[in-house]
């Protein structure tokens, strides 16, 4: 380097190059700011700007180095981008993307773009694709952006799982239910059809769901159209068997409809039995379901249920065989009902006589919790048009089963909307079994009832005094007193075991409401063969100018007791189910069994009628005859009141009560009561009061008990008796007529 001269120019060099960069380092301090933040860059000394895809609190440029830069949302509110239709915005940081919704994919592939100008995103078929998790049990169904599993037709979701689902779901073919007979109800016909049930459950199979619905129909039907031992059971067996046919029915329907296709499916029976059914995957709004028998219109929602597994269920059956076993069946009026017949009618009910017009229905849905819905179902039930009478009433009701299991008829929760044209109109808020009923309803008049108890009272004392009287009064014996005797003893027993025995309290007919019909039935018809010999008596009376021969005894007994006894006896072979009614204890009116009575008892009452002309025509004359010279007063008098007498002896008076078919006719019902529930009175007044051989007798009997004697008695009395001889043959009630 050569010297110091060498030496001195390199350390000016030196000290050159390092004031130059100390130069350029003070140089740089006061143009940058010594630090930025993450996700920023330096603006100048005192500022910081934040890279694109991020921000701070204060702005895109801040001063404050303690601030930070956040990743920007690009994708959430509020929305700066947009991805198109079937697409979703995806953040990322710094930035975006966008990808096709699940279920969706892009035409080229690829699985995000940008903006959307790049979306072509389509739905993929994940059933063909492969990408589904279905069981091999159920069937993939390709739904728009996703997929259902499905049981395959004739299977039905494990118990814990649920049909239609996206993960996965194990089914199992479908089952015919079991159904066994009743334990309780012991029926020869019930266990051969259960046997039959056995076999349709050991051969079914879901291809042939349609086959073994049929099959299962028309063995009910066979049932129904035959129930051998089923008619011999009471009331309330026959009751709990339609209960218990009912639900198991509407259970296995319910469950082989799920084994069919989609679609309708009715059947109508050789017996007159029809189905409809419609299964269907889903639907809403309003449908109509029916036959010739019944239609329904109702909400899909309220078919399908909250909890629905499976293709939806409606069906209705409708049988008209089932009357059978529903026959006399009681009917449960609710509250209001029941109120408001008694202000139409001013009096209690006391229920009902029912009389089942249509086919009883089963309706049943895939929705098993019917006891309330949530909307109302609309019923039009065909029926064979007749204009309801006085107190009676075309109803809508159902079938509703009790704590034991057994049923009766209900209308709580349905009203009749209208009728016309062979069709009622109901609407219910719940299901069950329906029909259409026509209730005659039972309304007590207590004013009616207390006159009936209290005559019958008053003419079983006179009764009983009366029979008394022809035994122990001597010299009234004669054909004439046993006819009367008889007569009375009839009406006795009639009268007690009617007054007794005549309602029905339970409203079953059982064995002792049957004795009761059977007892009233004979002592009745006893009592008007009784009358019919009063009037053959009263016809030899007059035609032999009042010394005419009636019958012999036996003659007279075997008419009086054995002609009735052998009606009853025809009548109870013929049919034994006729005696006894749900309300009363009497003869049934169905299949006119009321005329075994009305028959004989119309007969008397006009061959009566006949002998009561010709004994007023006969008297008459006589009377004339007698006494030409007598005012006519006095002679319509006595003919008045032995006319009178005579239509109570020969049951006349009955006449009411054979016209009696409108029981609105209030003045007809009064009369009708009041003058057969006195007869008793009247047969005491006529046969004792009013003959004077019996009232001596009463004479006498009284004299013994206050101990005077008769003969001082006879003495006052037989002057009197010399002078009124005349007026005693104008008294034929004293003379024994």
């Amino acid at each position: 380097m050569g010297g110091p001269h060498g030496v001195a120019s390199f350390v000016f060099h030196v000290l050159c190059v390092l004031l130059t960069l100390s130069e350029a380092g003070s140089q740089n301090t006061r143009d940058c700011a010594p630090r930025c933040p993450l996700n920023s860059s330096c603006v100048n000394g005192t500022a910081c700007r934040c890279t694109p895809g991020f921000s701070s609190s204060s702005g895109e440029i801040f001063t404050n180095f303690l601030e930070s830069c956040d990743d920007i949302n690009e994708c959430g509110p509020p929305l700066t981008v947009s991805c198109g239709k079937l697409a979703d915005c995806e953040n990322t940081e710094g930035g975006y993307h966008c990808m096709c919704s699940p279920g969706y994919e892009l035409i080229s592939g690829e699985t995000t773009f940008k903006n959307e100008s790049e979306n072509t995103c389509q739905d993929t078929d994940e059933c063909s694709s492969g990408q589904h998790q279905c069981h091999n049990s159920t069937i993939c169904v390709n739904t728009v952006g996703s997929y259902t599993c499905h049981c395959r037709q004739g299977w039905v979701p494990k118990p814990g799982f649920q049909d239609k689902q996206v993960d996965t779901i194990s089914c199992e073919e479908i089952s015919f239910p079991t159904w066994t007979a009743p334990p309780e109800i012991k029926s020869q016909s019930l266990s051969g059809f259960f046997e039959r049930v056995q076999k349709m459950s050991i051969d079914f199979k879901s291809a042939l769901t349609q086959e073994t619905i049929q099959y299962l129909i028309m063995s009910v039907d066979d049932l129904l159209k035959t129930p051998g031992d089923l008619e011999a059971l009471d009331l309330s067996s026959r009751h709990h068997t339609a209960t218990y046919l009912f639900s198991g029915l509407e259970q296995i329907l319910r469950t082989l409809a799920k084994a069919m296709s989609g679609g309708s499916f009715i059947y109508h029976s050789p017996g007159d039995t029809e189905l409809s059914l419609m299964v269907q995957e889903q639907g809403s709004g309003n449908i109509t379901v029916g036959q010739s028998h019944a239609r329904m219109l109702l909400d899909w929602a309220v078919a399908a249920g909250a909890e629905q597994s499976g293709p939806t269920v409606v069906g209705i059956l409708s049988s008209p065989n089932m009357q059978k076993l529903l026959a006399n069946a009681s009917l449960d009026l609710d509250s209001e009902k029941q109120t408001e017949l008694e202000e139409i009618y001013e009096s209690p009910v006391r229920g009902a006589q029912l009389r089942l017009l249509s086919a009883v229905n089963l309706v049943f849905l895939s929705n098993t919790n019917t006891d309330k819905l949530n909307s109302k179902v609309t019923f039009a039930f065909s029926h064979p048009w007749e204009m309801p009478g006085t107190r009676q009433e075309l109803i809508c009701a159902f079938w509703k089963s009790d704590s034991n299991r057994r049923g009766y008829w209900a209308t709580s929760g349905c009203q009749t909307l209208g009728s016309g044209n062979g069709s009622t109109t109901c609407q219910c808020n719940h299901l069950s079994s329906f029909a259409i009923l026509m209730a005659h309803y039972d309304v007590e008049d207590w004013k009616l009832a207390l006159i009936t108890k209290v005559g019958l009272a008053l003419s079983l004392v006179c009764l009983l005094l009366c029979i008394l009287t022809f035994l122990l009064v001597r010299p009234i014996q004669g054909s004439r007193t046993t006819v009367h005797l008889h007569l009375c003893i009839c009406l006795f027993v009639g009268s007690t075991i009617f007054l007794v025995g005549i309602e029905n309290e339970g409203g079953q007919v059982g064995l002792r409401c049957r004795l009761v019909a059977g007892l009233l039935h004979y002592c009745f018809l006893a009592a008007f063969c009784w009358m019919s010999l009063e009037g053959v008596e009263l016809y030899f009376l007059v035609v032999r100018v009042f010394q005419g021969q009636g019958l012999r005894k036996r003659w007279l007994c075997l008419i009086g007791y054995g002609l009735p006894l052998f009606i009853v006896a025809v009548s109870a072979a013929i049919k034994t189910q006729g005696y006894g009614r749900p309300q009363y204890c009497w003869l049934d009116h169905a299949n006119g069994f009321l005329w075994s009575f009305l028959g004989p008892v119309t007969f008397i009452v006009l061959c009566n009628a006949v002998i009561f002309v010709i004994t007023v025509w006969k008297l008459t004359q006589k009377f004339s005859e007698i006494n030409p010279d007598i005012k006519k007063l006095k002679k319509a008098r006595v003919l008045t009141v032995t006319a009178i007498a005579q239509l109570f002896v020969l049951g006349c008076t009955w006449v009411f009560g054979l016209f009696l078919f409108d029981h609105s006719s209030w003045v007809l019902c009064y009369t009708f009561s009041i003058l057969n529930c006195l007869q008793g009175l009247f047969l005491f007044v006529l046969y004792c009061l009013l003959n004077k051989k019996v009232r001596e007798e009463y004479r006498r009997w009284a004299c013994m008990v206050t101990r005077n004697k008769y003969s001082e008695f006879a003495t006052s009395t037989s002057g009197s008796g010399s002078s009124h001889s005349q007026t005693q043959a104008l008294r034929p009630s004293e003379s024994g007529m």
